[in-house]
């Protein structure tokens, strides 16, 4: 088992508990290593349960974003949509999608089932320490939920959409999870086919965001793009969002709830939480600056809102490498999303004319997959246990890499498209166009998210 795996486990407490037992012995050395190994366990929870909260605050920031970047007369709608995400998918993740993700592994592909919490024993120590791995598990499969609203709003179904935040969350997320995460809890007995390859996400450029991401690329090439997005010549017309103060609240929020994102990935209170959270947050601001100087480059000024994406794509890329870069690597990789941001959402919004009204494909797809073969250039000496090419390592992690992104690209955006097409024939995605006109918030919520603000046409 690598170092980087062994850090990720951490101090167990069903390893410590032998430990503890040795109080019985009454020996000073005994008493001590049992205290000593008390303190680090609860020092785990409560550094493990505090990351979890910090990413579920950052359920906050993608409603932020998501609403800012997109029209006032679905705002309400949007923040529907992020509230379901997180509330049917922590849901569906213990019913389901825990024990297909952690449970012990079937073949390489996914978990065994009969690995459920309800019968868990919360007045033991492993018990406490399973439901706390739980939660902090939940919120990163709500996040990849979440990510798939942006991609695909302001023409969605509700009714169409809870179906789909569920079948993320129970399926297509624990799935390729399982692959790439499986062994974080039993060990080499869960351990999924990517993982036995060596390959290394360390908090889920891929396996959080790219999944997300890539369901949402399918869900918009099945939705088409939302009405006056593209004139009758193809030609790509800009649909401003309403409120990008909001959307600059939700992105510094984000960038705050990626300290527990990524630091918290250890599930461990040791020393390396400091470099992640350094890497984290030099990726961040190198992501702004390359976003920011390419949109000046390519469009004349400083562009407030691929600016706002560019901190995104630099967190976003650091996560897969955060415990195996140095900050000089941090700072290489958050700069270089940035500028495939600007470049990404261009392409796909006047070449592929694929509309994402907030451009998660680009940050969370584009820059994902970045962020993850990264890995194989980037890791340094001294830091986790990979080498990269740039380092002297070869071509070996690289390739392993991106077997990796190819692997959860094929299975999130097949089956996600599957899904949509699937509900689209049975029961219809898009909203009819009376709806998508008047706006989400009064057809699908009957209410206004600005009242009086806006007025309506059914031209």
């Amino acid at each position: 088992m690598s170092n980087a795996r062994e850090t990720r486990n951490g101090i167990k407490l069903r390893v410590l508990l032998p430990v503890l037992a040795g109080v019985v012995l009454l020996s000073p050395q005994n008493i001590f290593a049992a205290e000593e190994a008390l303190s680090q366990a609860n020092a785990n929870i409560l550094w493990t349960l505090l990351a979890a909260i910090l990413v579920m605050f950052m359920q906050a920031g993608f409603a932020m974003v998501e609403a800012g970047f997109t029209r006032a007369k679905n705002a309400g709608n949007i923040l529907m949509k992020n509230f379901l995400d997180f509330s049917a998918g922590s849901v569906i993740f213990f019913l389901f999608g825990f024990a297909l993700m952690f449970g012990q592994d079937i073949g390489g592909f996914f978990g065994g089932s009969g690995f459920g919490l309800a019968g868990i024993d919360a007045t033991s120590p492993d018990g406490q320490w399973t439901l706390t791995f739980w939660f902090f598990q939940s919120v990163f499969a709500a996040t990849a939920a979440t990510i798939v609203s942006g991609g695909i709003a302001e023409r969605t179904k509700f009714s169409s959409y809870i179906i789909v935040s569920m079948v993320i969350t129970g399926l297509i997320y624990p799935v390729s999870g399982h692959w790439c995460w499986g062994s974080l809890w039993l060990g080499e007995a869960g351990a999924g086919w990517l993982e036995n390859l060596g390959f290394a996400d360390f908090a889920g450029s891929t396996v959080v965001h790219s999944v997300g991401a890539w369901v949402a690329l399918a869900g918009a090439i099945v939705l088409g793009p939302r009405i006056g997005k593209y004139t009758a010549d193809g030609k790509a017309n800009a649909i401003p969002g309403h409120n990008i103060p909001m959307a600059a609240l939700g992105v510094f929020i984000l960038w705050f709830g990626w300290f527990g994102f990524n630091p918290g990935s250890t599930t461990t209170a040791d020393g390396t939480i400091g470099y992640i959270a350094v890497n984290t947050s030099l990726a961040a601001c190198a992501g702004v600056l390359g976003a920011m100087i390419m949109s000046w480059i390519k469009f004349g000024y400083p562009d407030t809102s691929m600016s706002l994406n560019g901190a995104l794509a630099g967190l976003v890329g650091i996560t897969a490498g955060c415990y195996e870069v140095s900050p000089v690597g941090a700072l290489a990789i958050g700069a270089v999303s940035g500028v495939l941001c600007v470049l990404s959402v261009e392409f796909i919004d006047k070449v592929l004319k694929v509309d994402d009204p907030v451009g998660c494909v680009s940050v969370h797809g584009v820059c994902g997959a970045f962020g993850t073969l990264a890995v194989g250039l980037f890791a340094a000496p001294g830091y986790g246990s990979i080498t990269g090419l740039f380092y002297g390592g070869g071509f070996g992690q690289l390739g392993i890499q991106l077997i990796g992104v190819g692997a959860v690209f094929v299975w999130a955006f097949g089956v996600g498209y599957a899904a949509f097409k699937i509900l689209d024939s049975v029961i219809g995605m898009r909203a009819p166009k009376s709806d998508e006109l008047k706006g989400l918030d009064i057809t699908e919520h009957g209410m206004e998210s600005y009242n009086g603000f806006q007025i309506f046409t059914n031209e």
